[in-house]
C-alpha cells in the first residue's frame, strides 16, 4: 500500500497541487490521531515482529493501526476485509462516532472545526507554494507551523470563514501586512500601562489617539463598529509605514522597524479558545506582568521575560479593538545570539538547529540548562507559574547554534500562587514544560538523530534543583496529560485544563 510521509522535505513546500490534497490529510490527521490514540484509545500489546505496526482498540472495539510514533500516519481500519487505509474526511468520522460512544455526548460543531482545520492546511501548502519566506531565521520559525499543536484535533481551524478572510494574515503562508491605523477620540480611550509605543506608529489630529487594529480584526466586527465611526468616536488614518509579520500566536504581530510585538484581539476560535484580549485578562494584566519581571531580574543567568508593559482600547469595544503591547527583542536577546521559536524547532525549518547539531547530547545539555532552571526558579522562589510551553517559550542560539538563552512570553497565561494552589500550579508547570515542551523537543531530536536518549539528560537537569515536587516527579510513573479532544467535545471551558495520566519517561 501507498503511505504519505508526513512531513515532506523542505523541497515539498513547491510540490505539484495535485498532491496538496493528500498532504493536507496527512498534516491534519497527525494531531488528530494523537489526541484519539491519548485519550481514548487501547493500545494493544505488541507481538515483536520485524516492521510491525502499532494497534489500538477503540471504544467500540474497532481495530486502528498507525505508522509512526511521534507524529502518527496512515491510519487504518480492521474489516471484514482487512486493514482499509482512513483519509481525513473518514477519520473525523470515526473520531466522532467513538467520542459518542465514549462519553455518551453528541458534537456537531467539533466535526466541522476538523473538516476546516484539514482544509485551512491545504490552502496554506498552497499559499506556500508561491510564497517568499522570510529571511530572518526568528521569523521564519515563527512561520513554520503547518501541523500546529501536536495534540490539537483542530489546530489549524479558522472559525469556518472564508480562506480569502484570513489568508492575507497566516504565519503558515509568510504574510507580512502593514497595521490599520484608527484615530480613537480621546474622550473614549482606555488604557493601562506604558502604551507610549504605539504613538510612534504614526499620527493623530488633535482630539484622538493613535489605534493601531488588526485588518482581519477589523474585518470580523465591522458592523459593531460602524456607529463609531459614523459619530466620529472612531476615524480611518490609513496604515502602518512598514509592514508587521504575524506569528504563530497569529494575533501577535512582530514590528521589527520598531522592534515591537502586538497582540489583538481576534474573534476567532484558534485551537481552544475564542482569541479575543477578555477584560478579565487585561484587568489582572499589570499585576501577572509585574510578578515575571521582578521574577526574572532576580534569577540568575541570561534567561529573559518579554514584558506585557500595557494595553490601550476603546471604552466602547473594549475587547474588540485592544491591543497590548510587548517588549521586542533586540534588547532582551544575549549579543550575538538568535531567537528562536520552541514550536519552530519540533516543527522543522531550514536551518534549525536540530538538524545541524554536531553532537545532538551536548545540544540537548544546553538546551535544558538554559529552558528548566528559570522555569523551576520562577515557580520555587517567586510563586510565578509559567506558561512555558512550545509557543510560548524562544531560545537564542549561538553562531554555532548552540542554546545560550531562553526568552519566555506572555503574561496572559501566566499564573501566581498563591492564586491557584502550589499543587494546581505545579501540575500546570509540569504539563506545559515537560509534556507539552521537552517530550516534544526531545522526541523532535531523538528523531533526527537516531540512536540518542534524550532522558539521562533530562533527569541530571532536573536533579540539579532542590524541590521536593521534582524529586516527586522523578519518582512518578505519570505525567500530565492534558485531553484537548474530550474538553472540546465536552464543551468545556478553554481555561479549563483536564489531564490523564500518561506515561512518565523520567521515572527509574
Amino acid at each position: 500500500m501507498e503511505r504519505v510521509d508526513l512531513i515532506p522535505p523542505p523541497a515539498a513546500d513547491a510540490a505539484p497541487r495535485d498532491d496538496v490534497a493528500d498532504r493536507a490529510d496527512a498534516y491534519a490527521s497527525a494531531p488528530l490521531l494523537n489526541c484519539l490514540l491519548r485519550e481514548v484509545a487501547e493500545p494493544l500489546p505488541r507481538t515483536g515482529e520485524p516492521g510491525e505496526l502499532r494497534v489500538y482498540r477503540l471504544p467500540g472495539g474497532r481495530l486502528l493501526r498507525v505508522c509512526g510514533e511521534r507524529r502518527p500516519a496512515a491510519p487504518e481500519v480492521h474489516t471484514t476485509g482487512g486493514w482499509q487505509p482512513v483519509r481525513h474526511s473518514e477519520l473525523v468520522k470515526l473520531v466522532a462516532e467513538e467520542l459518542v460512544r465514549h462519553t455518551g455526548l453528541s458534537n456537531h460543531e467539533l466535526p466541522a472545526e476538523m473538516i476546516d482545520s484539514r482544509d485551512a492546511v491545504a490552502a496554506l501548502l498552497t499559499a506556500r507554494a508561491g510564497a517568499t519566506p522570510p529571511e530572518d531565521p526568528y521569523l521564519l520559525s515563527e512561520q513554520s507551523l503547518i501541523t500546529g499543536h501536536p495534540h490539537h484535533p483542530a489546530p489549524k481551524a479558522r472559525g469556518g470563514g472564508p480562506v480569502a478572510g484570513w489568508l492575507p494574515y497566516a504565519p503558515e503562508a509568510h504574510a507580512r501586512f502593514p497595521l490599520t491605523l484608527l484615530g480613537l477620540r480621546s474622550d473614549t480611550v482606555v488604557e493601562e500601562g506604558d502604551t507610549s509605543a504605539l504613538d510612534a506608529l504614526g499620527e493623530a489630529p488633535p482630539g484622538y489617539r493613535l489605534l493601531p487594529a488588526h485588518p482581519w480584526q477589523l474585518d470580523l466586527v465591522a458592523r459593531d463598529l460602524a456607529q463609531a465611526f459614523a459619530d466620529g468616536r472612531l476615524i480611518h488614518l490609513g496604515t502602518t509605514a512598514s509592514e508587521t509579520w504575524p506569528t504563530a500566536a497569529i494575533r501577535t504581530l512582530y514590528a521589527p522597524e520598531c522592534d515591537l510585538f502586538l497582540k489583538f484581539s481576534l474573534d476567532v476560535r484558534i485551537t481552544n479558545d475564542i482569541r479575543r484580549l477578555w477584560r478579565h485578562d487585561l484587568l489582572k494584566l499589570r499585576r501577572t506582568d509585574t510578578a515575571a519581571r521582578e521574577a526574572f531580574a532576580a534569577i540568575d543567568g541570561p534567561a529573559a521575560w518579554l514584558g506585557d508593559n500595557g494595553y490601550r482600547t476603546a471604552d466602547f469595544a473594549f475587547e474588540e479593538l485592544a491591543v497590548l503591547v510587548r517588549d521586542g527583542l533586540r534588547d532582551r536577546v544575549v549579543p550575538g545570539a538568535t531567537a528562536l521559536l520552541a514550536a519552530g524547532l519540533v516543527e522543522g525549518f531550514d536551518g534549525s538547529p536540530l538538524d545541524g547539531a554536531e553532537d545532538p547530547a551536548a545540544w540537548w545539555e544546553a538546551y535544558l540548562a538554559r529552558v528548566v532552571p528559570p522555569a523551576l526558579a520562577a515557580f520555587a522562589e517567586h510563586g510565578v507559574v509559567l506558561e512555558a510551553h512550545l509557543q510560548n517559550t524562544l531560545v537564542a542560539v549561538d553562531a554555532e547554534g548552540t542554546p545560550v538563552q531562553a526568552l519566555f512570553r506572555d503574561a496572559e497565561g501566566v499564573k501566581l500562587l498563591p492564586d491557584v494552589s502550589r499543587e494546581d500550579g505545579w501540575e500546570r508547570l509540569v504539563y506545559c514544560l515537560v509534556v507539552n515542551h521537552l517530550c516534544e523537543v526531545a522526541a523532535a531530536l531523538a528523531e533526527r538523530h537516531p540512536g540518542l536518549d534524550p532522558w539521562p539528560a533530562v533527569r541530571r537537569e532536573l536533579s540539579r534543583h532542590d524541590l521536593p515536587e521534582v524529586a516527586a516527579l522523578l519518582a512518578s510513573p505519570m505525567l500530565p496529560g492534558k485531553t484537548n479532544l474530550l474538553l472540546r467535545w465536552t464543551g468545556a471551558d478553554g481555561a479549563d485544563a483536564r489531564y490523564l495520566p500518561l506515561p512518565n519517561p523520567l521515572a527509574g
